[in-house]
């Protein structure tokens, strides 16, 4: 066996002219970020040192014996920990280890008995729930039948949002329940918030110098690249979350009418020049400003001018400015009040926040009203400190690439309301129907609410509100690609008069025939409050003969309340038509889960 030569590990001659350009691109850098590069740079070096020793061993490669693969599993409701996890598996790759990226909605939970390295990228969604999909997964392993996991080596990133009581519950029960079947821990979980990126890359860096300091000298280095098989067009874009495309806002138009309690827009983006590509389904992130009025507003009960110079992510700038582009101000999360409270020495606001009413305290406040009501006398970069990172919001779109080029559409419900004596907004709907003329956008694929492959196909499409979005793309694509399936839409609003979304569409769609059935469910339009599971329960025989005709089922809208009912009202039809307990509907809808024929995108 040759060996690698002495001289291939010296360290070589830099030119002066690249020193000068490692000198300019690290200038701006603070210590902390210093570190993170050294550290990222060694990992590179350790990389192509594997490489190069792989090139030069001299055992045939069919004589080889590849390391068992790093499987990197992700539980999304987002795309978060989807990306994240992509991440970490190009970071392994880079490091001389063999990977695949495995989604967990698409995984036999049982195989996990043959998996011997394994790292978790997972979200807590809703209340506490595993991500729509992996429910499987998770109650399996949770389950008192889940067998031993002694062969298995593990670690655990959790995603979630801290202004919940279940912060990261998922990853955290993951993590125990793993150790507690056996299963031998690689690196300590790490918990992180809606800004996770800075967390969430340490840890990723912290995991492989763990493993590349582990691995031996005689541990086999040929790389084996099993891995993403996700194929979207989307990636070939430039323009991503960390690098969004500003896209000019074309349509801005109120489409709720006169005596609407709601203010529901339509939204059209400019996508020409991108490379944006996207399917019905997907979503569109947008990095939103925070209006004016709100940051005006929490100026003054600052008492600050806005000019003060701060510092966010290494970078100086105005207060004003970081309040605006840099700052979440209009949710109050969790770690912000912990971390006000005690600068503030608010000792009402730590007792708060130490009760059961935390979760109903914080969710009816923003950042404003907290400050109102506890006043403190704090520096600007006190203060600043005390915020969590902007980030973006996903929006269903509402249309097909296909019947609208270049062009992606958007339905949003405007968040304005008074409370408390004051206005409040919501960042990203008062940054969209402001005089905004552009907005910040990428494409966020969502491989888990699409159309069938089949398009003769059943299709039920169930939405409240705004979730009505991603059918008016579904029904664009449809007409486009000449579908010949039947299509019902059972959709809910307050009232026929003010909410009745894309009426004029959805009615020349049932003239046509594109739409088979449009069942409407309009809550305050009589005495008794009738909402989409009523109409579902009403409709119950033909239903079940959709699903017996192998329909597929979408439900998009608000996840508490909505997704639940109309999930029991699912239950109901299969159980009372079809005959079947309780538990053998449940079964029924989660074999619809398990073959991709029942999808949800709730929020």
């Amino acid at each position: 066996m040759s060996a690698v030569r002495a001289d291939e590990l010296l360290p070589p001659i830099v030119p002066v002219e690249t020193i000068k350009q490692i000198s300019a691109a690290v200038e701006s850098l603070d210590r902390d970020q210093l570190i993170w590069a050294s550290g990222y740079l060694a990992g590179l070096a350790a990389g192509r040192a594997a490489h190069r020793a792989a090139a030069a061993a001299a055992v045939p490669a069919e004589r080889a014996e590849p390391a068992a693969p790093w499987s990197i599993f992700y539980a999304t409701e987002t795309g978060n920990s989807r990306r994240v996890a992509e991440s970490v598996a190009q970071r392994l790759r880079d490091a001389g280890f063999s990977t695949q990226l495995v989604d967990l909605r698409d995984f036999d939970p049982k195989a996990l008995r043959r998996v011997t390295q394994a790292i978790f990228v997972v979200a807590t969604h809703g209340l506490g729930d595993p991500p729509e999909g992996t429910e499987a997964f998770f109650k399996f392993w949770m389950g008192d039948r889940a067998p031993n996991l002694e062969q298995l080596r593990f670690a655990v990133l959790a995603l979630g949002d801290s202004s919940y009581d279940d912060f990261c519950s998922v990853g955290r029960t993951l993590d125990a329940r793993l150790e507690a079947l056996g299963a031998k821990r690689v690196h300590d979980r790490v918990d992180c918030d809606v800004d996770y990126e800075e967390p969430a890359a340490a840890w990723r860096e912290a995991v492989v110098a763990k493993l590349e300091a582990e691995r031996s000298e005689s541990e086999a280095r040929q790389i084996t690249r099993i891995g993403v098989t996700r194929d979207t067009a989307a990636s070939a874009s430039v323009y991503t979350r960390a690098n969004p495309f500003p896209a000019e806002v074309m349509v801005n138009q109120r489409i709720t009418g006169r005596g609407s309690t709601k203010d529901v827009r339509h939204i059209e983006l400019s996508l020409e020049g991108s490379g944006l590509v996207y399917r019905p389904g997907d979503a569109i992130g947008v990095w939103p400003e925070n209006p004016q009025p709100a940051v005006d507003d929490l100026l003054a009960v600052l008492g600050m001018s806005g000019d003060e110079e701060v510092t966010v992510g290494g970078e100086a700038q105005r207060l004003r400015d970081a309040l605006t582009k840099r700052l979440e101000i209009t949710q109050a999360s969790r770690g912000f009040a912990k971390a006000y409270a005690e600068l503030a020495d608010a000792e009402e606001l730590e007792a708060v926040l130490g009760s059961p009413e935390a979760t109903a305290y914080l969710n009816a406040r923003q950042v404003v009203d907290i400050v109102a009501e506890h006043p403190a006398k704090l520096a600007p970069q006190q203060f600043v400190d005390t915020l969590r990172k902007l980030t973006p919001r996903l929006y269903s779109v509402a249309s097909s690439l296909d019947a609208n080029p270049d062009e992606a559409h958007l339905t949003v419900g405007v968040i304005h309301y008074e409370r408390f004596g004051r206005a409040h907004w919501g960042a990203a709907s008062g940054f969209l129907a402001g005089p905004t003329q552009e907005a910040r956008v990428y494409v966020e694929p969502n491989d888990h609410f699409k159309l069938p492959e089949d398009p003769d196909a059943p299709v039920i499409m169930i939405g409240a509100g705004t979730g009505v979005a991603p059918y008016r793309g579904f029904l664009q694509q449809r007409d486009i690609d000449g579908a010949r399936g039947p299509s019902w839409l059972i959709f809910g609003d307050r009232t026929r008069r003010a909410d009745f979304l894309y009426q004029i569409e959805w009615l020349r769609y049932r003239k046509e025939g594109l739409l088979s059935r449009l069942t409407v469910a309009f809550s305050r339009d009589q005495a008794e409050k009738i909402y989409v599971q009523h109409r579902i329960a009403e409709e119950a025989k033909t239903i079940y003969d959709w699903l017996e005709r192998g329909a597929h089922v979408y439900v998009c809208g608000e996840a508490e309340n909505m997704a639940p009912a109309v999930h029991a009202a699912l239950v109901g039809v299969v159980r009372d038509v079809g005959g079947k307990s309780d538990d053998a509907a449940e079964e029924y809808l989660q074999a619809m889960k398990a073959a991709k024929r029942y999808q949800r995108d709730v929020y």
